[in-house]
């Protein structure tokens, strides 16, 4: 009783006894042997309401994770999500595969973003972390591994919002022989079998709606929706579009900053979609977005019936995209016409275009045969079978501010 009186809330104990239920029939242990095991030097908060100040719960997870039920399973429910892709795809004879997380400054990333920058001592080599898994699982695409896939961490030194952390988890699979259209359907059926297997059902909430997954998804066009928003007739009518004609409908400020890398039509286009159309997109359904411009698409097969657009999607849930993927570009010539297109744009001040990548087009000329492949954000298809608001929610160690420059 001595020892059971310098007990604290968070210590850890050994009891060894019989079992027994008390006056008020909660089943327990009548002890015969008791023995401190940890003693915990600072105070857990009390178990009923958990941690409420995010930036504790984000700084200190083991502190969040002991004292919450509710967080834990949200970390359970995490595992389960990866567990099911990995079975998904295994079950489809795809093979699993790791890729290089250092890269050479001279690789394209295979995303728009900008990359994180270190340095290799020994080879007195500059290198970048992996923006994106894409370009070398093409790679072995080439090399005649028909279906690979890779789970991974990607790190792209961006903002941070309650969708975005500079470090996260992506899915990236590809297939040969196989085009976007193929890859709609199995992600309408892998989304949906996730949605059961880590919910325990097909329709789920997210942020105050029920999201139905069940397959088919409505498909929505980029181009489609932008000509429908600015009341023109076709592409060639975009193109006569002023300026200050494309930013009349658009006052938020940051969105009018965006426009400023906007050149060519389809830039616009991506441009108008962001800003006007996405914050419109249905919540209740998942749903694809398709024609894409080519501007926006470096590394997607250009459409036959209209060169100006590629054969790509993006997959939408809960009004977050949690998808994108196209028909592989895989002429070298075309690829390389791309690559100096995006060159030039990094002369213009664009941070996130990607480099000529030589040794891409060399495997391109080995011959890459028709595929298609696609990357899921792991993080977003966590928050939303885990109704999360926030990607920090979802992810065990967010990256924060020190903690000295909160004070």
């Amino acid at each position: 009783y001595e020892v059971l009186k310098l007990a604290d809330l968070g210590d850890i104990a050994f009891a060894r006894g019989s079992a027994m239920r008390t006056r008020t029939g909660e089943l327990s242990i009548e002890a015969a042997e008791f023995r401190l095991l940890t003693k915990a030097l600072r105070p857990l908060p009390e178990k009923w309401h958990g941690l409420t100040d995010y930036e504790t719960r984000y700084r200190q997870r083991y502190v969040d994770l002991s004292a919450s039920l509710e967080v834990r399973e949200i970390f359970k429910r995490r595992s389960k999500l990866i567990a099911g892709i990995r079975r998904f795809l295994d079950e489809r004879d795809y093979i699993e595969v790791e890729t290089p997380v250092l890269h050479k400054p001279e690789e394209a990333g295979g995303a728009a973003a900008r990359p994180f920058a270190t340095h290799h001592n020994a080879l007195d080599l500059d290198l970048k972390l992996r923006i994106a898994l894409e370009l070398h699982l093409k790679r072995l695409i080439v090399g005649g591994l028909e279906r690979v896939y890779e789970i991974g961490r990607i790190f792209r030194n961006e903002g941070i919002d309650r969708r975005h952390n500079p470090e996260f988890t992506m899915i990236e699979f590809y297939q040969a022989y196989a085009t976007y259209e193929d890859l709609m359907a199995l992600t309408e059926t892998l989304v949906e079998r996730l949605a059961v297997e880590v919910t325990g059902a097909n329709i789920a909430p997210f942020q105050g709606a029920q999201i139905d997954y069940s397959a088919p998804w409505p498909r929505l066009s980029m181009v489609g929706e932008v000509l429908k928003t600015y009341g023109a007739a076709d592409l060639d009518a975009l193109d006569k579009l002023s300026d200050e004609q494309w930013l009349s409908k658009v006052t938020d400020k940051e969105l009018r900053h965006k426009f400023e890398k906007a050149h060519a039509t389809g830039d616009k286009i991506a441009w108008a979609f962001e800003a006007l159309v996405e914050p419109m997109l249905p919540r209740e359904r998942p749903c694809f977005v398709v024609d894409f411009p080519l501007e926006v698409s470096p590394l997607a097969r250009r459409r036959d019936s209209e060169p100006r657009l590629v054969d790509r999607f993006e997959a939408y849930a809960g009004g977050m995209e949690i998808a994108n993927a196209f028909s592989e570009l895989n002429d070298p010539r075309d690829q390389e016409a791309r690559f100096r297109a995006q060159v030039e744009a990094a002369k213009r001040g664009d941070l996130e275009a990607m480099p000529y990548d030589r040794d891409y087009i060399r495997a391109l000329e080995h011959g890459m045969p028709p595929a298609a492949g696609e990357g899921i954000g792991v993080d977003r298809l966590a928050m939303i079978f885990t109704d999360s608001a926030s990607i920090r929610d979802v992810v065990l160690f967010p990256l924060l501010k020190p903690e000295e420059d909160l004070k």
